[in-house]
């Protein structure tokens, strides 16, 4: 499609809000108090198990491993929703699913038969990102700006989009790149990055999800995937050079930044260099074509891939080889040690032909594929890994932490961390545990998490205990109950249900779920719970 010259003239791009001047001038400021950097990682839909530090041995991830094997790595936390959108609200704004603004994913444009088709995302910015968070709420960014640190985001968005109020320049962040919207970061051979309220066109021709092989074309020549990518510019290697733009231009100011890669989320798309890599080990596969795509209708297959297994593994090995170059600039600049990292992902796997986890056993311990990953309130769609990592601070380091927390937790603890007091959120600083003073960390009485899709889902967190219930929109008010003591793959099996046995526990668990619940503004986000009469 070489329309985007023409595309850039027509698209209406709004004003932007401009940064308040206190919160502008304080980031400009020296570095005078020794406050540390602060860097958020997140992946997109990387399991629990897509590491080697938490037991994976086919996809190799020795940068990430290495995080750990310097700080913390925590075995039981998790986030705060089970699909995207509303897992990045709750950890920009620090409360959980059950207070949330956003409580699952819906598309600017929703219904619109047009929000996979790029060539109308282009013309319309209105079909362009996500239900958005209100103006004015309190986000990392924002409470960062006012702590006097210089605020960054490259990565994915997903919490709003161009023609709506939400935008990471209008929500506390002086710098982004990356892709607002989440369908259009799932190209990684993507039209255009926004760099800031401006477009950067980086591939002139892009093609539409879901558009299958050429008619007639070998699935297994590598050479009928061309259309895809060749010659194109990979998003994850632009918006890389932008982090350690961001780094290299802030390192004489305490900064924030997130980095939201899109990766390994769907679809199957990595460098050749990656992906021949993890083909010489994996050796040959059947590819990932035919008669499952169909012209302009995604949104699970994306694309055709010749190595299906190979690309995934890939798109992780490329990205931990990216945190270590980061690692490695930090150290050129003397900044490392001062620097807290902290490395998770956004939910649990997804389980589709882009995706191919099952075969990677991306949750393990727990269960992976359909309905026990992402988009389920299960362990393997909300168990996280998480590391934390801050030399500083930290200076014996490789120590495992099975402190429970969720993504509520990231406001308190930054805030802790730069000095300021943190807005009212869900979440307790982990500050005590990153200092050496676990002692002192407080607890969560319990977790909460509620997600109106699938027939609607209840879960509860509450020391070892795991309730659940579950088509709580169809009427459903019977809960599961699990000891979740001995993770593994058969703690959540329906057999374990020891609700029956513990009629004391089920009562507590729904007076949590009773305290946790507000209903949500936007109606389509309401779960239809009532409290169990």
């Amino acid at each position: 499609m070489d329309k985007l010259s023409k595309f850039a003239l027509c698209t209406a791009v709004p004003a932007v809000a401009a940064v308040p001047a206190s919160a502008a001038d304080k980031a400009d400021k020296p570095r005078e108090d020794g406050r540390p950097n602060i860097i958020f990682i997140l992946m997109d839909d990387a399991g629990l198990g897509d590491f080697g530090c938490y037991g994976q041995t086919k996809t190799e991830t020795p940068n990430i491993d290495a995080l750990a094997e310097r700080g913390i790595r925590f075995t039981d936390m998790y986030t705060a929703a089970p699909v995207s959108s509303p897992s990045r609200a709750c950890l920009l704004t620090g409360v959980h699913s059950g207070h949330s603004q956003i409580r699952d994913n819906e598309e600017a444009g929703e219904g619109d038969p047009r929000v996979w088709n790029y060539d109308e995302i282009y013309m319309d910015p209105t079909i362009e990102g996500q239900y958005p968070l209100k103006a004015g709420t309190p986000t990392l960014g924002s409470v960062m700006q006012q702590a006097g640190y210089r605020t960054g985001m490259v990565g994915k968005w997903g919490v709003g989009g161009p023609a709506n109020e939400s935008k990471p320049w209008t929500m506390g962040f002086d710098f982004y790149y990356g892709c607002i919207c989440q369908r259009m970061a799932h190209n990684y051979y993507a039209p255009y990055m926004w760099h800031n309220d401006s477009k950067e066109y980086i591939n002139k021709e892009v093609v539409n999800p879901g558009t299958p092989l050429d008619k007639g074309a070998d699935a297994r020549d590598i050479h009928s995937y061309d259309k895809y990518s060749a010659g194109k510019v990979y998003s994850p290697d632009v918006m890389f050079d932008n982090v350690i733009k961001f780094v290299d231009e802030n390192a004489e100011r305490p900064f924030f930044l997130m980095w939201t890669t899109p990766l390994p989320h769907s679809p199957l798309q990595a460098p050749k260099e990656w992906v021949d890599k993890y083909v010489a080990k994996f050796g040959d596969e059947e590819p990932l074509a035919g008669d499952m795509f169909h012209l302009n209708v995604c949104p699970h297959n994306y694309y055709p891939c010749r190595y299906p297994h190979a690309t995934y593994a890939a798109m992780i090995g490329y990205f931990d080889h990216q945190v270590g170059e980061l690692v490695k600039e930090l150290k050129r600049l003397g900044i490392y040690d001062n620097t807290v990292i902290i490395f998770t992902s956004d939910n649990g796997p997804a389980n589709n032909a882009s995706s191919p986890t099952v075969w990677f056993d991306s949750a393990q311990p727990f269960r992976c594929g359909k309905g026990w990953g992402k988009r389920s309130l299960y362990e393997g769609g909300i168990r996280m890994p998480f590391i934390a990592s801050w030399p500083a601070k930290m200076q014996k380091g490789g120590s495992v932490s099975n402190h429970i927390g969720d993504f509520t937790d990231i406001m308190p603890t930054i805030c802790e961390i730069s000095g300021i007091e943190a807005p009212a959120t869900d979440g307790i600083s982990l500050v005590p545990l990153l200092t050496g003073k676990a002692k002192k960390q407080r607890q969560h009485e319990f977790l909460y998490w509620e997600f109106p899709s699938r027939g609607g889902i209840l879960a509860v967190r509450w020391g070892k205990w795991k309730g659940l219930v579950q088509n709580v929109n169809k009427g459903n008010r019977t809960m599961e109950l699990y000891d979740l003591t001995t993770p593994s793959k058969e703690v959540e099996d329906f057999r374990n249900n020891v609700a029956h046995k513990h009629p004391d526990i089920i009562e507590r668990m729904w007076g949590f779920i009773r305290a946790s619940h507000v209903p949500a503004e936007h109606a389509p986000f309401n779960i239809k719970y009532e409290a169990n009469e």
